[in-house]
């Protein structure tokens, strides 16, 4: 025993630290009482500040999101961003309020994870995505009463992605731009996106919302479409799709991912956030 207490650290050496004089005074009790418990006894207090630590991160987490989120709503939100009506400054601080949570990435692979399937909302889109881009040339130029742009998600699921856009033509006419895309895993955070085609789908109309300038123009445009044999019938009737294999592909990162928000940027450094439209899958070891 004497041997082991002169192979310890001197007392000043303890000292600078909490724990070592913590973990010296159970060590005086064991030259009274007997030694095994003394040692496991040493090594609570760094399992105990260990839990702590961890339970102080998670709660960073949480506020950062809250943060983020309510970031989203004093902008504007998605379609404010889209109509180009967001503000430089409420535009620094949603990136800053971004890169404050990307610190806080509980995912090390979110490339391999299960959160990474499902159906996500797009809340922000950087200014260089390709959302984003052809966004603005058509809303930030047309008034909403002639284009809007409702809503914008993302399906991923087995290396297959979908990014549908909800739109509304002139108050009165709702259709969906589909661009479908192959995903490939190029490394823990890195993503490969290849577009493989896109899909306009039928319009639906609502003729009571339709202004009364455009109603006649409607109704020959019914007559025409009924006089046009069935196969070109049908092929309105299903929408109409854009082949796009091999013209374009890009690469991304996933910086950020839980069961609730996932942040992308492109190769300039682009932020996209997300936020879960559905259930999140279970991930086995998110720390």
């Amino acid at each position: 025993m004497a041997a082991a207490l002169g192979s310890l650290p001197s007392l000043p050496a303890l000292a600078r630290f909490p724990e070592g004089r913590q973990s010296l005074n159970h060590l005086r009790g064991c030259r009274r009482r007997d030694g095994g418990g003394c040692w496991r006894a040493m090594v609570q207090p760094p399992t105990m500040q260990g839990a702590s630590a961890t339970y102080a991160r998670e709660m960073e987490r949480v506020s950062a999101k809250e943060s983020l989120l309510l970031a989203f709503k004093e902008a504007g939100g998605f379609k404010s961003l889209i109509g180009g009506k967001t503000t430089e400054m409420q535009r620094i601080d949603v990136n800053e309020r971004i890169v404050g949570l990307e610190r806080l990435n509980p995912t090390s692979r979110p490339t391999t994870s299960p959160f990474l399937q499902g159906r996500w909302n797009f809340e922000w889109v950087g200014a260089n995505s390709p959302g984003s881009f052809a966004a603005r040339i058509l809303f930030e130029r047309t008034p909403a009463t002639l284009a809007n742009l409702l809503q914008l998600d993302l399906l991923i699921k087995d290396g297959d992605a979908k990014v549908t856009a909800d739109l509304k033509f002139l108050n009165s006419i709702d259709t969906k731009f589909i661009l479908a895309a192959k995903l490939s895993v190029e490394g823990p955070l890195r993503l490969n996106e290849e577009y493989t085609e896109g899909h306009f789908e039928m319009p639906t109309l609502s003729e009571q919302a339709l202004p009364e300038q455009f109603k006649a123009a409607l109704g020959q445009a019914t007559g025409t479409l009924q006089q046009l044999p069935a196969p070109i019938k049908d092929a309105f009737d299903n929408g109409l799709t854009i082949p796009l294999s091999g013209t374009f592909q890009r690469l991304f990162m996933i910086s950020y991912l839980d069961e609730e928000i996932m942040i992308m940027r492109d190769s300039l450094g682009a932020p996209d956030v997300l936020t879960r439209l559905d259930e999140p899958a279970v991930e086995p070891n998110i720390f």
